[in-house]
């Protein structure tokens, strides 16, 4: 494997670890210890850096290093509208047939469950990303799954601005649910609306903890 096909391996890593909510905003990322973990060199993570900062996932400040980048309320407004434009359109542009493909959103589903009964809400959240990349890799577009996997990690940057993870995260594992019956009976023009409505929720939720962590500091 060349060093740009091992940079673009490691980029995929570490935006699944931002995804996961393993690394936070803020933090700082050191290349030797992502070299020492994935075991490749460091010239090739500092590429696989390049490469996410490119994508806004990764900034480098000068004499201090690679970091997790900060999040604002423009974020915020600017993910979901983007959100709101993709994820109910493709559960528009669904057909009858579409409906035997939603076994990766009942897996997600079933895991959210699974995560809320142990009262892992972090797990519930990754869970949760999972549900929505499914849910947008039905529209077949290779290009809206490369776009989906940074808009995830984008959002669980802004979901570490919620103190309580379980006010955050709960209330999906319900809704991904709802959806994912509509869609099952084939009544997608009434689950995109659905989703519209979750999303407009969600992004109010997350609004709501940006002015009380802005008032607090």
């Amino acid at each position: 494997m060349g060093q740009g096909s091992a940079a673009r391996t490691v980029s995929v890593q570490l935006n699944e670890w931002i995804t996961e909510g393993r690394l936070l905003p803020g933090a700082k990322v050191s290349d030797s210890a992502v070299a020492a973990e994935l075991e490749v060199s460091r010239n090739t993570v500092r590429e696989a850096f390049r490469l996410l900062a490119h994508d806004g996932l990764l900034v480098h400040e000068f004499n201090r290093g690679v970091f997790v980048p900060l999040v604002t309320s423009a974020d915020v407004r600017d993910v979901y509208w983007l959100r709101g434009v993709i994820e109910p359109g493709v559960v528009r542009s669904l057909t009858p047939p579409d409906i035997h493909r939603l076994g990766p959103l009942q897996a997600a589903v079933d895991e959210a469950r699974q995560a809320g009964r142990r009262r892992d809400w972090p797990a519930a959240g990754t869970a949760n990303m999972h549900f929505h990349r499914s849910l947008v890799a039905l529209s077949g577009s290779p290009r809206l799954d490369v776009m989906m996997r940074r808009l995830m990690a984008e959002l669980r940057l802004l979901f570490a601005v919620i103190d309580n993870p379980r006010y955050l995260y709960q209330p999906f594992v319900k809704r991904n649910h709802e959806l994912l019956t509509l869609m099952s009976k084939g009544r997608f023009e009434e689950g995109a609306e659905f989703l519209e409505d979750y999303l407009a929720d969600s992004e109010g939720a997350i609004l709501v903890a940006f002015q009380e962590k802005d008032r607090s500091a």
